[in-house]
């Protein structure tokens, strides 16, 4: 669990294409992906995000396509977590499989420049700046176990079970 700065964008249903243009997908370049992450959304995004920052949104974050890159793109941004009401399916799994962590949170006060810090295992979001406390939908062990390896890849080769 660590403190970080909160960037809220409450809109439902921010895409895959809002969150990494599909003009940018074609490149294997990290520093790339993260210079335009969410830039139609908010141009000045990439330059505002510190590593380790959360990221905040409404509802079904992360629909659209099944573009791996949206989430590659926001962890490669500095993102440590996204915090949504929901998400995407796909999107979620994506998340996990790189290692990027997600949790839903149905109900919070969480304001842009929060200082908020999660505790993944136990599915609890703590806003410092508000003094609240905000009770997260528990992830599954397995799923907080990949995530701590790093993304699906190194689960596996950690697992004996990647070849």
């Amino acid at each position: 669990m660590h403190t970080t700065t909160a960037h809220v964008y409450p809109i439902d249903n921010i895409d895959t294409d809002r969150i990494i243009p599909g003009k940018y997908t074609k490149t294997l370049d990290m520093s790339a992906l993260a210079s335009h992450v969410l830039e139609d959304l908010d141009p000045d995004f990439a330059k505002k995000v510190q590593t380790g920052d959360i990221l905040v949104a409404g509802n079904n974050f992360g629909c659209g396509s099944s573009r791996e890159q949206a989430p590659i793109a926001i962890k490669a941004a500095g993102i440590s977590v996204v915090v949504a009401k929901t998400f995407a399916r796909i999107f979620y799994r994506n998340a996990i499989n790189i290692g990027l962590p997600v949790i839903e949170v149905e109900k919070h006060n969480i304001q842009s420049g929060d200082s908020i810090s999660i505790d993944l295992e136990n599915g609890v979001v703590t806003n410092h700046t508000r003094n609240e406390t905000y009770q997260a939908t528990r992830m599954p062990q397995q799923m907080i176990d990949i995530l701590n390896a790093g993304g699906l890849v190194n689960y596996l080769i950690q697992h004996g079970d990647y070849v």
